[in-house]
C-alpha cells in the first residue's frame, strides 16, 4: 500500500465534502475526486492557498486539454505561464503512467494557443479569457517562458511521451515539462523539518568568526550538490524566496545545463557561476585538516542559488557517464544562531539581501513584519483569521481565513486604487510596493477588501455575466475598486472612517447591497469603455479589451465616480 497516496486521497474527499459549491453540476464520483485533485496540486505547486488555485482552473469542455493556468508577472518583457493538466486515477493499488496521448494534447495545446495569429479556436469561458490575455501580452512584445506541469497520483510518462516533448521542437529555454504527484505533495508538506546533513568541500576553504557569527567561502563539487538535492528536494529551498518564479528562468537554467554539458566550459564552472549560499544553525569540522574538509550542518537551507542547484541535478542525474567530481561552484555558508528575535531577522535581511538581484515574492519573509504582527491581531479581533505565511496549500481554507498574499492585491485595489499593479504585479506587493500597500490600513479596512474582492472574483466564472459584460474576465480587479467607493460613499464615510466600530454596519451593508453595488460598478465600466472605444465594444478584439485593463488605460476614467 502507498500511504502516500492514501494521504492524499483522503485530503481530496475533505475537499469535496468541505467545498460542494465547487463541484456543482458534476455527478461523477470520478470526476469530483479528479478535480479535487487538481485544485490540491495546483495550491502545493504554485505555493498559494486552495481557494486561489480555484481561480486558476479551466478545467471542462473546450480546454483544449489545459485544467489550469497561470499567468505570472510581467518582468523585463517576459512573463511566466504554467500549465497543468491532471490525472487521477481512484485505484490507490495500482500505479498508473501519465498517459502519453496527454502529453501529445498539451503539446499541440501551446502549438495553438500561444500563437495569436490562430483564429477561430473553440474554447470555453474559463479558458478563452486567459488565452487572449497571454496572446496580449504577446502582441505587445513580451515573451511567454511556458512551464508545463503534468500532474497525476502515480508515476512520469514513459518513452513515448518523452518522444512526444522532443518531437515539438520546442526551444528548451522557453517551453519545459515537470512531472508532480501525490509524493511531491507529502514532501512539500513535510518541507518544514530541519534539514541536518554533511557535505564535502573541494579544496581549500576560508572561515572567519566575528561577532557570534562566522561564514566559510569554499569550492563544492557539483556532484556533491546534485547528491544533497537528491536526498532532500525543495526542501533545501524553503527560505529560497525564488524558489517558485525565480527558479523558472529557463534561460538562464540552459546556459547552466550547457555550461556543465561542454567538456571545455565545464573545467571553468566554478568561473561562470555567481555560486550558491546556504544558511546554517551550526556547522562543525576537522580543523586539522587543511583542505577537503567534511562539514557537518545543522539546520541546513539554499537561500541563494536554487535555480543552479536544482538545474545541477536535472543534469547529474540525466548524465551517470559525465564525471562532475572536478567541476566545482563557489559555497558561501553562514552560521547564524537561531532561536531569537535578533538571529530570526539576521536571517531574514541576510536572505533579502542575497536575493535582490529581481523582483520577488517577499510574504514570508514580511510576516515578522511589525505592519503584519498588527494586522494579524487585529483581524483577528474581528472574527477572522489573517494567515501571514504562505500554507501548505494542503487544507481547505474557510470564508474567514485571510492569506496576506489576497489581502495584499484587495487592499492594493480597494483602497489604494492600483487595480492594474494589483494584478500584473503580484510579485512585488510585499516587494517594490509593500510599503504603500500597508501604510494606514487597519484590520476592519483589510477584511472589508477582500470581501468585496472575493466576491467580485467569484462573478467572473460565471457564463451568465460573461455574456452580459464582455470585459468580465479583465475587469474584475477594476469592478473591485469601484465596489469599495461605492460601498463607502454609500455608508457617508471615507476610507479611513472604516474602523472596527462601524465594521458591522458596514459589513451588513455589504452584504445587503453587494449585487446592486457589483451591477452599479459593471454599468460605470461598460459607460467608460465606450468612451475608451467609441466603436462600442461588441466588436473590439478580446486582446484590445485586456490590454486595456492591464496598462491601466480606464484608471483615470473610472477613479472619479460620477
Amino acid at each position: 500500500m502507498d500511504i502516500n497516496k492514501h494521504i492524499i486521497d483522503h485530503r481530496i474527499r475533505k475537499i469535496i465534502q468541505d467545498k460542494p459549491e465547487w463541484f456543482e453540476g458534476i455527478n461523477s464520483e470520478q470526476q469530483k475526486l479528479s478535480k479535487a485533485f487538481l485544485f490540491l496540486v495546483m495550491a502545493s505547486s504554485l505555493e498559494i492557498d486552495i481557494s486561489e488555485a480555484f481561480s486558476h482552473v479551466t478545467e471542462g469542455g473546450g480546454d483544449a486539454g489545459i485544467d489550469g493556468i497561470f499567468i505570472g508577472d510581467t518582468n523585463d518583457l517576459e512573463f511566466m505561464v504554467i500549465l497543468f493538466q491532471s490525472k487521477y486515477h481512484s485505484n490507490l493499488d495500482k500505479d498508473y503512467n501519465f498517459p502519453a496521448n496527454s502529453v501529445l494534447r498539451v503539446v499541440d495545446a501551446i502549438r495553438v494557443l500561444f500563437d495569436p495569429q490562430r483564429e477561430n479556436i473553440e474554447l470555453n469561458p474559463l479558458i478563452k479569457p486567459k488565452i487572449e490575455e497571454i496572446r496580449s501580452l504577446i502582441m505587445d512584445d513580451y515573451i511567454p517562458t511556458v512551464k508545463c506541469i503534468l500532474l497525476n497520483n502515480g508515476k512520469e510518462w514513459q518513452g513515448e511521451g518523452n518522444q512526444h516533448i522532443e518531437n515539438s521542437d520546442f526551444p528548451e529555454n522557453q517551453v519545459s515539462f515537470e512531472h508532480y504527484n501525490h509524493e511531491d505533495i507529502v514532501k512539500h508538506l513535510q518541507s518544514t523539518k530541519p534539514i541536518n546533513d554533511s557535505i564535502s568541500l573541494s579544496g581549500k576553504a576560508v572561515i572567519e568568526d566575528f561577532e557570534f557569527k562566522r561564514v566559510l567561502v569554499g569550492k563544492i563539487s557539483v556532484l556533491e550538490i546534485g547528491k544533497l538535492m537528491q536526498r532532500h528536494g525543495d526542501s533545501l529551498l524553503e527560505k529560497n524566496i525564488r524558489k517558485f518564479l525565480g527558479t523558472n528562468k529557463n534561460r538562464v537554467n540552459q546556459s547552466i545545463k550547457e555550461t556543465l554539458l561542454d567538456n571545455e566550459k565545464r573545467k571553468n564552472f566554478y568561473f561562470f557561476n555567481n555560486g550558491i549560499t546556504m544558511l546554517s544553525g551550526k556547522f562543525s569540522h576537522n580543523a586539522l585538516m587543511n583542505e577537503n574538509w567534511k562539514l557537518n550542518i545543522e539546520d541546513l537551507q539554499i537561500i541563494n542559488g536554487g535555480q543552479t542547484s536544482k538545474t545541477i541535478l536535472h543534469v547529474v542525474e540525466n548524465n551517470p557517464d559525465i564525471d562532475f567530481s572536478n567541476t566545482t561552484v563557489l559555497l558561501r555558508l553562514y552560521e547564524v544562531s537561531t532561536g531569537d528575535e535578533a538571529a530570526n531577522d539576521l536571517t531574514t535581511d541576510i536572505t533579502i539581501a542575497t536575493n535582490s538581484q529581481t523582483p520577488v515574492d517577499l510574504r514570508d519573509l514580511r510576516a515578522n513584519d511589525s505592519k503584519q504582527q498588527i494586522l494579524q491581531k487585529s483581524v483577528e479581533q474581528l472574527g477572522y483569521e489573517y494567515l501571514t505565511k504562505k500554507g501548505t496549500g494542503s487544507s481547505v481554507s474557510s470564508s474567514k481565513t485571510i492569506p496576506s498574499s489576497v489581502a495584499a492585491e484587495a487592499i492594493f485595489t480597494c483602497w489604494k486604487r492600483k487595480p492594474h499593479l494589483a494584478k500584473y504585479k503580484k510579485r512585488e506587493l510585499f516587494g517594490k510596493f509593500y510599503e504603500e500597500v500597508f501604510k494606514d490600513v487597519n484590520g476592519a479596512q483589510l477584511i472589508m477588501a477582500v470581501l468585496i474582492y472575493r466576491y467580485c472574483d467569484s462573478n467572473r466564472k460565471k457564463y451568465d455575466l460573461i455574456e452580459k459584460y464582455r470585459h468580465l474576465p479583465y475587469s474584475n480587479y477594476f469592478a473591485t475598486m469601484i465596489s469599495a467607493r461605492i460601498l463607502v460613499e454609500n455608508c457617508k464615510i471615507e476610507q479611513q472612517g472604516l474602523t472596527h466600530i462601524n465594521f458591522n454596519e458596514i459589513f451588513e451593508s455589504w452584504e445587503n447591497n453587494r449585487e446592486d453595488i457589483y451591477s452599479n460598478s459593471m454599468n460605470r465600466i461598460d459607460k467608460k469603455l465606450k468612451e475608451l472605444f467609441p466603436g462600442g465594444t461588441e466588436k473590439i478584439d478580446l486582446r484590445r479589451l485586456a490590454a486595456a485593463f492591464r496598462r491601466g488605460d480606464l484608471l483615470d476614467l473610472l477613479v472619479k465616480l460620477e
